[in-house]
């Protein structure tokens, strides 16, 4: 892919006072950036047990305010009734 950035002069001379080009300092910039982003495929899986303790209790942390459904709400019928 090819992306073209404008630079502005006044941050082109601070990269260029570091010793490096601006092209080459965004290149590594968006190469690190890449690197520190998480995975786009698969689902996001926690790292150990204990990471998957806490994201089940916090997943299950206000269960009790959900409200009870009624045993109609899950019939064959209720899930296609928009469906002809």
């Amino acid at each position: 892919m090819q992306i073209t950035v404008t630079i502005p002069d006044e941050f082109a001379a601070l990269v260029q006072a570091r010793g490096q080009e601006p092209q080459s300092f965004g290149q590594s910039v968006i190469d690190d950036a890449v690197r520190a982003a998480p995975a786009a495929s698969g689902p996001i899986r926690p790292k150990n047990k204990m990471d998957m303790q806490t994201f089940l209790r916090r997943m299950a942390e206000f269960s009790d305010k959900i409200p009870q459904l009624p045993d109609e709400a899950f019939t064959r019928e209720s899930f296609y009734q928009d469906h002809d």
